[in-house]
Formats: C-alpha cells, structure tokens, sequence
C-alpha cells in the first residue's frame, strides 16, 4: 500500500465494508470476483488493509482495528493499546495537557493520549505513515485532540508543549537495532529534547543497558499478560534514578529499593519464575524479599523457598523432583507418572524445549512442567507443576 487516498473515497471505503472479515483461504475467490466492478489495485488494496485490520486486533480492540487504517510496519512496530493507554494515564496523573509524540506511527500512542483528554501533536516523516495517522484520527473521532504533522522530528519546535513522547524506530533494513545510537533518531538526541520540555516519555527497546540510562531519567519496564513490550524513560517525575517494573493488565508497579542480590539457597518446596518486567528491571531481589527466597544460582533469576507467599511478579511451581541433567531419567519418570503433557521450561540450558519433548515423547493422562537450568553451576532439571493455594478449612 503506497497511497491511502484511494481507499478514504466512498468507492474504496465501500469495499472495504464489503471485505471485513475475508479470511485467507478466500481472498483470491474474493478479489476476482471484486475485480468485475473495481480496479484490481483498489480491490488489492482493500484486501491488503483487511488483512492488516485482523492483524491489528491483537494490538487495538477489534472496534477500533476495524476502523483504523494501517501499514505493515505500523501493525509490527504501534505500541499495544493496554500499553499506550497505561502510558497516557501516567502522564495524566503529573498534570499533563498536551503532548508533542515524535515519531508517531500510524497514531498508537497518540490515539492514546487523546482519548485520555491530552492534546497532540503527532509528527512523523513518511508521508504515508503521516496520512494514515491523520485518517486514523478522523476515523476514531479523534481530530479535536489530534493534529498530525508530516515533518522530520528534529526540526519541530516542542516549547509550547507540557511534554515530549519519542518512540524512535528500532528497526532497520536488516532487522531490528540493538545499539541505541542507531535508533532514529539516536537516543542521545531523543534525551536532549527529553531535557527541554518540563516532562517526557521515551519508548526504547526493554533490552537496554542499565548503563545507558541517565541518571535523571526514572526507568521503567512494562510487561502485558506475561510479555515484556517495552521500557520507558521518564523525565520530569520528580524520581530521578528510580527503577520500576509494571505488569498490565492491573497495573501493578514493583518499585526498586537498592537491594543486594538475594544469597544463593538450596531448591525447596517451590520455585518462582519472576515476570520478564522484573528480570530486565533487575528487581528480583524485591521479589525475593517477597517470598522469603533465595536464588537457585547466582547466575539464573529463577528463585526458591520453602513455603508459598503469592506475589503477582511470579509464578509459583511446586517442584516435585530434582535430577541431575539425564534425559533417560527423565523419560523414565515421565513415563512412571503417566505425563502426556508437558510444558518445558528454560534458563541457562543449551537444550531446545520441542528438542527435549521429541527425545522423552510424553504420553499420558497427567501433566507436568520441566525446568532445564542450572542449580548452583550444575545443570538440571527440576519437576513439578503450577503451584495451587493451600485450600482452607
């Protein structure tokens, strides 16, 4: 898709109402018989942005995908809906109105901080990228909050506005870009339009070097249902050097407090498996202190202890069985517990989970998970399942 103006005429909006919702299987049954009364291009268009639109639904609520307009990047590259709107309520709560977003997309974030009543600007370079921002606006309601810029960010002038949000692109020809002066635009520039404005947000990659942040930005991690989506740079919080991981839905923030790395301790009763947020914020010792655990090396962030104390910043096993790194033997006590199902976990071993499900072949009524890791340098494999509350009386 290079030019969006085709499908916003009521020939190409009509088609694409006639082919919402055209599964794979019978696009090409579809267009041919489309192709009768429209323009190939158009039709091929209307079914491209059809597809983007069911892509698009894991990221947005299926109301708005429907409606919204897209370009493959932008499916790949547009921050979740849950994310974006956590976002947007933090910058509501510091007193925010308005916000310049640079590097806006195809209008994610912005959609975000419009319907949380904030003023935007949205700036991107691409003119297609731009136009389909600005269509997103109209097609969502959005114009009154909402002016979209096609414009090198660098060269904006943002003084008018409470805050800055940059989301520099983290990818390039050969995939995605892991140093943070290769962003576009570089880190450095973004932290020094960051600096100017009373706040700011700056969305990297969560694999960025505690190192690289500066010391008066606040830190932030966010994982959603499990997954880590992104780290946020905050300036302007009045919490300079914090660090804290957030878990959507909810939230529920973790915040650091300087702790020293929990001591290393033998495999009890349970092991935790502390949520990828907390890990990349290198908060596991907080956790650690929350269900009085220790660590099972000093080199793998899966923690143990005796007793259960839930915690929504770890899942909880029961571990059943510690073994020495030995496929037969495990085979063999899969096959003794009748275990058909079989989760396999990983941390700091070399084996493949499906290389290890075709090697012991499960087979059964019952279901267990396997961790392959390593307990005090030694690889192993610890057994068991999800852990479950003590039932009451």
């Amino acid at each position: 898709m290079n030019d969006l103006a085709p499908l916003l005429t009521p020939e190409g909006r009509a088609l694409l109402e006639e082919v919402r919702g055209t599964a794979p299987a019978d696009e090409l049954a579809v267009a041919t018989r489309l192709r009768r009364d429209h323009p190939a291009d158009l039709v091929s268009a209307a079914l491209g942005q059809a597809r983007l639109r069911q892509r698009a639904a894991a990221k947005f609520a299926a109301a708005d995908a429907e409606r919204m307009f897209f370009t493959p990047n932008g499916v790949e590259q547009s921050t979740r809906a849950s994310v974006a709107a956590y976002r947007a309520r933090r910058l509501t709560d510091l007193g925010v109105t308005s916000v310049a977003d640079l590097c806006c997309g195809i209008g994610g974030d912005a959609i975000a901080l419009a319907r949380a009543g904030i003023r935007v600007l949205a700036v991107d370079r691409d003119p297609l990228t731009a136009a389909v921002a600005r269509a997103n606006a109209e097609a969502l309601g959005l114009t009154d909050l909402m002016e979209v810029r096609e414009a090198d960010v660098t060269e904006v002038d943002t003084a008018g506005y409470d805050a800055v949000f940059v989301d520099p692109a983290r990818r390039g020809g050969r995939g995605r870009i892991f140093d943070p002066e290769a962003y576009s635009p570089p880190l450095s520039w973004a932290v020094a339009a960051a600096r100017r404005a009373p706040h700011a947000a700056l969305k990297i990659a969560p694999g960025i070097p505690h190192e690289a942040v500066p010391p008066e930005a606040e830190a932030e991690w966010i994982s959603d249902g499990g997954d880590v989506k992104e780290a946020v740079l905050w300036f302007g919080t009045g919490a300079p050097g914090a660090v804290r991981a957030t878990l959507l839905p909810g939230p529920r923030t973790l915040l650091g407090r300087g702790l020293p790395d929990p001591e290393v301790r033998p495999v009890g009763r349970y092991l935790y498996e502390p949520d990828g947020a907390v890990i990349r914020a290198h908060l596991v010792a907080e956790v650690a202190e929350e269900v009085a655990g220790g660590l099972i090396d000093a080199t793998i962030a899966y923690l143990t202890a005796d007793e259960l104390h839930p915690t929504p910043y770890a899942t909880p096993y029961e571990i059943t069985d510690q073994l020495p790194f030995n496929l037969k033997k495990l085979k063999a006590l899969l096959r003794e517990r009748e275990v058909g199902t079989l989760t396999v976990k990983k941390r700091g071993s070399a084996v493949e989970p499906e290389e290890l499900r075709r090697k012991v072949k499960p087979q059964g009524p019952n279901a267990a998970t396997v961790f392959l890791t390593r307990v005090a340098g030694a690889p192993t494999m610890l057994v068991g399942g999800p852990a479950r509350p003590p039932e009451g009386p």
